[in-house]
């Protein structure tokens, strides 16, 4: 539909140069530059302005980007190291002490470092920082997990009426890998189930996507991630988004917008505000 494109000048991390090692998960005040008591009303001002004074066919949202918590998969990844995980261990199910496959959920640690993004969020949000108004979220049970411990029951942040919507598009790149391979739907239901937990249109019972014997390539998560901006921009009036997902769909975004992959740790929040245009941006 449109191309997209990152606003600068917001966050820490829209700087293209940006280096998310030192940012780290948690940056104070979300990475937004601006520390002054009344932040998040000058920010929203700021994003109101923008699409007000907007050319047709433009239009700008702030998508706050949450990478799941540690997952089993990762601490298996990080016993065995990259290159061996990728090469071998990666294609199983489980070394007989840690099970990763499939679709691991949270550690202890990334139950943690979920409810640590979830008391983040209610300390700005005495400063005012804006309430996502809608919600995605991967099918993959540790992205599931992760919206949970942060927004579900919770009435600063969500309230009774919270929903979010399961994507298959927000999984995490799939293929060989058994990490990536999703539970059928009917098991989601059942432990994420509604009104809070409601599936898009079309979404498979059984898994489709992934293949033992192939890894889906980078290119083809950045057409995945066209296809959701693609909806949420041209669906979706809500100026504010919360996408809870992966590192590798989250760098498919970053790769739409022509920026360079961001190392963002698990637990981590990647606030951005983007702007789509069906002309140049």
């Amino acid at each position: 539909m449109g191309k997209y494109a990152i606003v600068t000048g917001f966050f820490a991390q829209d700087d293209p140069s940006a280096d998310g090692a030192v940012i780290g998960a948690l940056p104070p005040r979300f990475g937004l530059m601006d520390d002054t008591e009344d932040r998040w009303k000058t920010f929203t001002e700021r994003i109101q302005a923008l699409n007000a004074a907007a050319p047709r066919g433009t239009r700008y949202k702030t998508v706050f980007f949450v990478r799941h918590g540690q997952g089993h998969h990762n601490v298996a990844e990080a016993k065995y190291g990259r290159e061996r995980w990728d090469e071998d261990w990666s294609k199983r199910y489980t070394d007989g002490e840690i099970v990763w496959g499939p679709d691991p959920e949270l550690t202890e640690t990334g139950i943690a470092q979920a409810q640590d993004a979830r008391r983040f969020w209610e300390k700005e949000r005495g400063y005012g920082v804006p309430l996502p108004q809608k919600h995605y979220v991967s099918p993959l049970r540790r992205a599931l997990g992760t919206w949970q411990e942060i927004f579900k029951d919770n009435d600063v942040l969500c309230g009774d009426a919270c929903r979010v919507t399961i994507v298959e598009n927000l999984r995490e790149e799939f293929g060989e890998h058994t990490c990536d391979l999703r539970h059928p739907r009917a098991t989601i239901a059942q432990n994420f189930p509604p009104p809070t937990y409601e599936f898009e249109d079309g979404f498979s019972e059984d898994d489709e996507l992934w293949k033992a014997d192939e890894r889906e390539t980078r290119e083809h998560v950045k057409e995945r991630a066209v296809a959701v901006l693609d909806r949420i921009f041209g669906t979706d009036k809500e100026a504010f988004i919360c996408i809870t997902a992966h590192s590798g769909i989250i760098n498919g975004f970053l790769a739409t917008m022509n920026r360079p992959r961001y190392p963002i740790p698990t637990g981590g929040i990647l606030p951005l505000v983007v702007k789509s245009s069906e002309n140049d941006v």
